[in-house]
């Protein structure tokens, strides 16, 4: 089996990367039988969440300021390729996603190549109904301009082929990020790969999010638009 990387952008996340990180290198060495390499790509935070994570564990870097989540993956990828990953799991760091269900993304049986996406049921997780509205407002729309249809284009917790998905020369420094990585993998004929998973969402007023439920989205469409009208002069 490939040598297991996760990814985690953070920001303002010092209450929970320490557990996400301890909980991630527990599960998988006791199912792989070594420790994983876990990535904390710490946003430009002001809290401490570069203790916590080399607390538990992880190898951090860190952006002086913050320049969003797209940005960060784009870092932990460039460090897990230096590192020669073949793939890497992302996820986020507020806890949302459980070691054990990141663990069967990374095993996931599809060729080292496709891209794996975390599929979640947002209703059963007690999910907002602002998120549940955008997930599936962000899914249409990113499925007509990628003519395949795709489940669950807003999850963070995803594997991909690492030399690969830089390749793609992906732009969008935030959330936008990911849906420009699969509409340039599903425009290039990537396989790609959907995965039922469970997850956690926290009660009101406990769990911390940096998405905005209408404003983001906004903004994932607008870069979808914008990578699909320009893709083909690249």
């Amino acid at each position: 089996m490939t040598p297991a990387f996760a990814i985690i952008p953070a920001y303002q996340a010092a209450a929970t990367i320490a557990e996400v990180v301890s909980d991630l290198r527990s599960t998988w060495q006791a199912a792989l039988g070594e420790l994983p390499r876990v990535i904390v790509v710490n946003d430009g935070s002001t809290d401490a969440t570069t203790q916590q994570a080399k607390r538990a564990g992880a190898e951090v870097i860190e952006h002086p300021s913050n320049r969003g989540k797209g940005a960060a993956l784009a870092t932990g990828l460039s460090r897990a390729a230096a590192l020669n990953a073949a793939v890497a799991v992302t996820l986020d760091a507020d806890g949302q996603h459980p070691a054990s269900e990141a663990l069967r993304v990374f095993s996931h049986p599809a060729h080292p190549t496709a891209l794996v996406l975390g599929v979640r049921d947002l209703r059963a997780a007690g999910a907002p109904r602002p998120n549940q509205c955008s997930n599936a407002f962000s899914n249409a729309w990113l499925s007509a301009f990628a003519r395949c249809q795709l489940l669950d284009t807003q999850c963070g917790l995803r594997r991909y082929p690492v030399r690969e998905t830089l390749a793609l020369r992906a732009r969008a420094s935030g959330f936008g990020f990911e849906a420009e990585v699969l509409l340039r993998a599903a425009r290039a004929g990537w396989p790609i790969e959907h995965l039922s998973i469970r997850v956690i969402y926290p009660p009101a007023g406990v769990r911390t999010t940096h998405f905005h439920p209408w404003r983001d989205p906004f903004r994932i469409v607008l870069r979808v638009i914008y990578t699909a009208a320009t893709a083909g002069s690249k």
